[in-house]
C-alpha cells in the first residue's frame, strides 16, 4: 500500500469538528495543535458530557459543545470519533447538517464508509485506522477514501494523519481490516511481549523498576535499529545470535513454543474479527425505507 505523495493544504480558515471527545479525539486535537496545523479557535469538540468539554476547553483552548449539530454547522472537516455502538444515534442526528463541501473523517472502528456516507447523506468520507501511539504523535495510520473525496479533501486527511505520525493509503477497506490486525491491534502484542519479559526478569531476581527500564530501552533500541537499517529482520536477528550462545538457546525455546504460529493465528483472528465487525455495522444509521420507523 503506497503512501500518497503529500501536497500543500492551506489551513488558515479550515475549521474542524470532533464528534466525540474521548481519548483518541483528545490525542488528535493535541498533536494537531502541537504541529501548528490550525489554531485552537478553529477546533470544536462535541460530546455528551459538559464537564469533559470544559476540561478540553481549559486544556487546549478549543471550542466545545454538547450539541453535535452545532459543532458541524460550519466545519470543513468533521471527525467522527465516537464508539461504534453510538453511531446509530449519531448518523441520523447529523444527516443533512454537514456542509456539502466538508470532509468526513472517521476513526470509528468497524463502520464501513458506505454506511457512513448513506447514514449522513454525505458522499465524501475518509476512513482511518490509527493506533494508540497517536497519543504521542507516533501513530501508524492506514486510510482510504470514497471516490467522492476530492484531491483537496484527501490532502486534508493526509495532513491530519501526518501530524499524528506516519500514514499509509490503502486502495480499499479490506486494507483497513488488515491494518487493524497488524498495526491497530499491534501495540497489544508488543505490550504483552514486554510484560512477559519484565515478569521473567523479576522472576530471575531483578527489581520490577530495573526490569521495566531494561525491557523498554531494549525494545525501543531494537525498533530504531531496525528502522534505520536496510537489512532483513532475520539478518538483524542473526547478528546477535552466536552459535551455542544465549540467543540461540532462547530462540530454540521460542520456536519450540510456536511463537511464530501463535502470533500469526492472533493476527489472523484479529483480521477476521475486524471483518465481522464491519459486516455487523453495515446497516447502522440508515433511514428506514419510505421513511417508516417502529413498524410505521
Amino acid at each position: 500500500m503506497p503512501t500518497i505523495p503529500t501536497t500543500n493544504t492551506d489551513w488558515q480558515d479550515t475549521t474542524l469538528a470532533f464528534i466525540g471527545s474521548g481519548i483518541m479525539a483528545e490525542a488528535m486535537i493535541k498533536v494537531i495543535l502541537d504541529k501548528g496545523l490550525v489554531a485552537p479557535a478553529q477546533i470544536t469538540a462535541s460530546g455528551p458530557r459538559a464537564e469533559r468539554g470544559q476540561v478540553l476547553a481549559e486544556r487546549y483552548h478549543i471550542c466545545t459543545t454538547t450539541v453535535n449539530r452545532d459543532a458541524v454547522q460550519s466545519a470543513a472537516v468533521v471527525v467522527l470519533s465516537v464508539k461504534p455502538q453510538v453511531m446509530p444515534q449519531v448518523l441520523p442526528e447529523l444527516r443533512g447538517h454537514i456542509p456539502p463541501a466538508a470532509l468526513v473523517l472517521s476513526i470509528v472502528a468497524g463502520v464501513p464508509m458506505q454506511t457512513i456516507a448513506a447514514g449522513l447523506a454525505h458522499p465524501a468520507v475518509v476512513r482511518v485506522m490509527p493506533n494508540t501511539p497517536a497519543q504521542i504523535g507516533q501513530a501508524m495510520s492506514v486510510w482510504t477514501a470514497t471516490p467522492a473525496a476530492t484531491a483537496r479533501q484527501r490532502d486534508q486527511a493526509r495532513a491530519i494523519l501526518q501530524a499524528m505520525g506516519a500514514e499509509i493509503y490503502g486502495p480499499d477497506e479490506d486494507a483497513l481490516d488488515m491494518a487493524t490486525a497488524v498495526s491497530g491491534t499491534g501495540p497489544t502484542y508488543v505490550f504483552l511481549m514486554m510484560e512477559a519479559m519484565i515478569d521473567a526478569a523479576v522472576h530471575m531476581g531483578l527489581s520490577r523498576r530495573v526490569a521495566r527500564d531494561l525491557v523498554i530501552q531494549t525494545v525501543l533500541g531494537s525498533v530504531l535499529f531496525a528502522q534505520q537499517s536496510d537489512r532483513h529482520l532475520a539478518e538483524l536477528r542473526n547478528m546477535v545470535t552466536s552459535p551455542g550462545g544465549t540467543s540461540a538457546d532462547a530462540i530454540y525455546q521460542l520456536e519450540k513454543g510456536g511463537l511464530r504460529t501463535v502470533l500469526s493465528k492472533a493476527i489472523w483472528a484479529a483480521y477476521q474479527k475486524s471483518r465481522l465487525l464491519g459486516e455487523r455495522c453495515a446497516n447502522i444509521g440508515q433511514p428506514e425505507p419510505n421513511g417508516l420507523r417502529d413498524g410505521g
